[in-house]
């Protein structure tokens, strides 16, 4: 009896643990009263220029990068080209489709992208969420990325970006865009 006492302790402990994991962190409602106020599409649209660091899950910078990007708009949607230049010589494309929704949620493709991804944008915020099969040293895996940008100002965005994979934190991606 005294051992299913325990077990059960240690269970409503761990439950307890978990369940306070998961109403930690940030809410895009917690920016809906910050300026200024992120127009994705309008601040996407022209020519941009990123740079970026990839983190391991310890915190190291295991990779840099530039990107270029060029966006244009029709009606509420944007399409977004990325060339990517890596440290290492590496070079890649993307192409976004994001398209505003009605509800002023966001809907987004691209060509490494698993399905649709899905953000919602308050005040100087867009949280953006998204599958994707991301390539490492000749290795296919499908990570979770649980993005974040932050619009600083007229011509600037932070972007920082915490890679998932069965749940847990496995890398992190901090970007700094600005608008040329």
């Amino acid at each position: 009896m005294n051992q299913l006492m325990q077990g059960n302790k240690a269970l409503m402990i761990v439950f307890g643990l978990l369940l306070l994991m998961g109403c930690s962190g940030q809410h895009i409602d917690d920016y809906s009263d910050t300026s200024p106020d992120f127009d994705v599409i309008s601040f996407f649209s022209g020519d941009l220029e990123v740079k970026g660091v990839v983190m391991n899950r310890s915190g190291e910078v295991t990779r840099r990068f530039s990107v270029k990007m060029l966006g244009s708009v029709e009606d509420n949607t944007l399409t977004l080209e990325e060339w990517f230049i890596f440290d290492d010589g590496e070079q890649s494309k993307r192409t976004w489709i994001i398209t505003r929704n009605s509800d002023g949620h966001y809907s987004g493709t691209a060509n490494d992208i698993v399905g649709r991804a899905k953000g919602q944008q308050k005040g100087m915020a867009l949280h953006w969420d998204y599958e994707m099969d991301l390539t490492v040293d000749n290795n296919m895996y499908r990570v979770v990325f649980d993005d974040w940008l932050y619009r600083i100002d007229e011509n600037n965005v932070i972007n920082r970006s915490v890679i998932k994979k069965w749940g847990f934190d496995v890398g992190e991606v901090i970007l700094s865009i600005r608008k040329i």
